[in-house]
C-alpha cells in the first residue's frame, strides 16, 4: 500500500526440497502441453538415477525400483516409483509387469508407464515387450513397442495414435562392462540419429552388486514434449529388459 515501506523479500536461485535437492522451476507450459510435462518444454537431456536399496542387496529379496530424473544441471525434475506386488516382482524378475508413477516435485503423479506382462525370448516374436505411456495417468500420449530382431534390440517408438514416430536400435552385445552402452535414436527412415539412450558405467563394485543403473537421454531440444516423456518411458523398459538383473543374478 502506498506510504508503507517496502520489505525486501528473499531471493532464491534454485528452489529445493526438504532434503536440499534443488528442484528445476517450471517453465510456462506449451500450448497443448500435458500438466507436468513443462519441464521438458527447455531442455534437451534427462539424466535418470536408480536409487540403491540396501534391503535389496541384504536380502537378495527385489523391492520396487525408485528413481530420481533430473536435467543436465543435476536439478530434479521427477521422482519415478514402481509399484508391483512381492510375488510379481520375485517371481517374474525383470520380466515382470509394472506400473511405474512418476511425480513431480510437489508429488502430483503426472506420468503413467504401464508395462504388460509378456514373453522376453527372441524366440517367440507374437509375443514382444512394449510400454504405454500416459500423461496425465489415464490419457495415453505414446508407446514404446519392441520390433523382432535376431541380433539387435530394436523398439518403435508411436504417438497416441498408434503411429510410428521414431526408432531405437541397441548394439548387438548389451554388455555394460566399463563402458557406456548407446541405444540410438532414429528417425524412421533410420537415416538420421536424432538422440540416444544410454546406459552408463557406474563402477565396478555397483554394477557387481547391484542392478541399481544410471541413464543419460538426449533428444532435440524443440521434440514434442510428449515424445520426450515416451523416451523416457522406452529408457525404463530397456533398463528392465537388460540391466535389471544384478551382479549376482548372472
Amino acid at each position: 500500500p502506498v506510504g508503507f515501506p517496502v520489505q525486501p523479500q528473499p531471493v532464491y536461485s534454485q528452489p529445493g526440497g526438504p532434503a536440499g535437492i534443488p528442484w528445476m522451476p517450471a517453465p510456462p507450459p506449451p500450448i497443448d502441453c500435458p500438466p507436468g510435462l513443462e519441464y521438458l518444454s527447455q531442455i534437451d537431456q534427462i539424466l535418470v538415477h536408480q536409487q540403491v536399496e540396501l534391503l535389496e542387496v541384504l536380502t537378495g529379496f527385489e523391492t520396487n525400483n525408485k528413481y530420481e530424473i533430473k536435467n543436465s544441471f543435476g536439478q530434479r525434475i521427477y521422482f519415478a516409483a514402481e509399484d508391483t506386488d512381492f510375488c510379481t516382482r520375485n517371481c517374474c524378475g525383470a520380466s515382470r509387469p509394472f506400473t511405474m508413477r512418476i511425480l513431480d516435485n510437489m508429488g502430483r503423479e503426472v506420468i503413467t508407464l504401464e508395462r504388460p506382462l509378456k514373453c522376453d525370448s527372441c524366440c517367440f516374436p507374437c509375443c514382444l515387450q512394449e510400454i504405454a505411456i500416459y500423461a496425465p495417468p489415464g490419457v495415453p500420449i505414446g508407446y514404446v513397442i519392441q520390433n523382432w530382431h535376431p541380433c539387435l534390440p530394436r523398439f518403435t517408438i508411436q504417438n497416441e495414435r498408434r503411429e510410428d514416430v521414431l526408432k531405437i536400435t541397441g548394439p548387438c552385445v548389451v554388455c555394460s562392462c566399463c563402458a557406456d552402452v548407446d541405444f540410438e535414436i532414429k528417425s524412421l527412415d533410420e537415416e538420421n540419429v536424432v538422440g540416444k539412450i544410454s546406459k552408463q558405467w557406474t563402477g565396478l563394485v555397483r554394477e557387481a552388486f547391484t542392478d541399481a543403473d544410471n541413464f543419460g537421454i538426449q533428444f532435440p531440444l524443440d521434440l514434442d514434449v510428449k515424445m520426450k516423456a515416451v523416451m523416457l518411458g522406452a529408457c525404463f523398459l530397456i533398463d528392465f529388459m537388460f540391466f535389471e538383473r544384478s551382479g549376482n543374478n548372472e
